[in-house]
C-alpha cells in the first residue's frame, strides 16, 4: 500500500493496519518448518506484550511520516522546488536539542542581493506560524556577503512535542524566499530520562557482554 492509499485513512487507521501486517509477518515465519519437520524460528511467536510494542514503534513512525508530511505543506521559493533534496543533501537546516533548548544551523555559498534571514516555527499538524527571530531586529540573521556564510540560531525554552522549523531568506527588494525547514522532536522531561536511563542500561549489558565473553572464551589468556 502507497502512502497515498495511506493517507485516505486516519492515523489510528493506519496504525491498526500496519500493526496487523507486522504480527501476520512475524506468526508467518514462526510456523515455518525445516525438513526434519523442527520449528523454523520458534522465537518468532507473536505475545500480546510484542504486539503492544509493535503497535508503539509503527505509532511512532506513523507520527514521524505524517508530521514530515505536513511539514512540507505551505512552503514557497527554493523549498517548494525542492524540499526533500536540501534535506538529503546536507544543505538544508540541521538542528540539535539540547534539554529544551533548540539549536539551528544553515549555511549558504551563496547570497548575492540577501539582505538576511528570518527564522519561523509552528507546531507539527497546524499551520500557526510565528517568526521568532528576523535579520531586522536581530544583527547575526544579516546576511554575510555575496559569498555566504554560516549561521545558528538558539530557539530557548521550547515546549515539549514536535515543533517545525523554517529558515527564509529576505533580499534587498524585501522578497521572501523559503530556503529550507525541518521537524524538531522535543522531549519532555519524563522521556529525556527515559531514555537515558535505557542508554545506560544498554552499555551496561553490552559491557557486562563482553566481560562474560572474555570468561567463556576457551582461548582467554592462551593469546
Amino acid at each position: 500500500m502507497s502512502n497515498n492509499e495511506f493517507d485516505s485513512m486516519t492515523e489510528e487507521e493506519e496504525i491498526e493496519e500496519l500493526t496487523r501486517r507486522e504480527v501476520e509477518k512475524g506468526k508467518r515465519v514462526s510456523n515455518l518448518r525445516n525438513a526434519n519437520g523442527v520449528d523454523y524460528a520458534p522465537w518468532m511467536n507473536i505475545t500480546e506484550e510484542d504486539e503492544r510494542n509493535i503497535r508503539q514503534q509503527i505509532k511512532r513512525r506513523t507520527a514521524a511520516r505524517r508530521a514530515k508530511q505536513v511539514s512540507e505543506q505551505d512552503v514557497s521559493g527554493s523549498l517548494l522546488m525542492d524540499s526533500q533534496a536540501q534535506e538529503l543533501s546536507g544543505g538544508g537546516l540541521s538542528y540539535k536539542v539540547l534539554g529544551s533548548d533548540v539549536e539551528l544551523e544553515w549555511g549558504t555559498t551563496s547570497e548575492e542581493g540577501t539582505a538576511g534571514f528570518r527564522v519561523s516555527r509552528r507546531p507539527a499538524k497546524t499551520e500557526d506560524w510565528q517568526t521568532i527571530a528576523s535579520f531586522e531586529t536581530w544583527g547575526p540573521l544579516a546576511s554575510q556577503g555575496p559569498n555566504g556564510g554560516f549561521y545558528r540560531y538558539f530557539d530557548e525554552d521550547i515546549g515539549a512535542g514536535g515543533w517545525v522549523y523554517r529558515v527564509t531568506e529576505v533580499d534587498n527588494s524585501g522578497e521572501a524566499n523559503d530556503l529550507c525547514q525541518c521537524l524538531v522532536e522535543v522531549q519532555t522531561e519524563d522521556e529525556q530520562r527515559a531514555a537515558m536511563i535505557a542508554g545506560i542500561g544498554f552499555g551496561v549489558v553490552a559491557v557486562g557482554s563482553v566481560v562474560a565473553a572474555s570468561f567463556l572464551d576457551p582461548l582467554n589468556g592462551y593469546n
